[in-house]
């Protein structure tokens, strides 16, 4: 099983737009991240985001560059402050590979939950746009590469 956590691209601050939607730059680095992980050949079932403006923005460029077959879709439980254990949970429980698009802190803490068995564990520190790759095997997840 494997997972792919994203931290939404760069986005336009509140003061500019309340909506909080993607920068140009941060527009761009989506495109780019999705065109080359579309290149390595990267198999997703399903692309989930947080609702959030630049989350659904960043999973958008990643979902037509990758096609998922259950396509992308708004879930709860990304937000940047929410519990990671639901998601943690329930990425342990799944068999087809998964991108997750969200916020910080949650992304961080959802690695720390998963790869050390600790929300509070630093264990990645991840990157506007950057797609982390979570593999899990025999109960154990691992970081397995980072694309930035």
């Amino acid at each position: 099983m494997e997972a792919y956590l994203v931290q939404h691209a760069e986005a336009k601050s509140k003061e500019v737009d309340p909506e909080r939607p993607l920068s140009e730059t941060g527009r761009g680095h989506a495109e780019q991240v999705a065109a080359v992980a579309a290149k390595l050949g990267l198999e997703i079932d399903e692309i989930r985001h947080s609702g959030k403006t630049r989350a659904e923005q960043t999973a958008t460029s990643l979902g037509a560059a990758l096609s998922p077959a259950q396509g992308v879709r708004a879930a709860p439980g990304l937000g940047p402050v929410d519990d990671v254990e639901p998601i943690g949970d329930e990425l342990k429980a799944l068999s087809k590979p998964i991108m997750l698009v969200g916020h910080l802190p949650f992304m961080e803490r959802l690695t720390g939950y998963l790869v050390a068995g600790d929300a509070g564990q630093a264990v990645v520190d991840f990157t506007n746009a950057a797609i982390v790759c979570l593999a899990e095997e025999d109960g154990h997840w691992q970081v397995t590469w980072i694309l930035t």
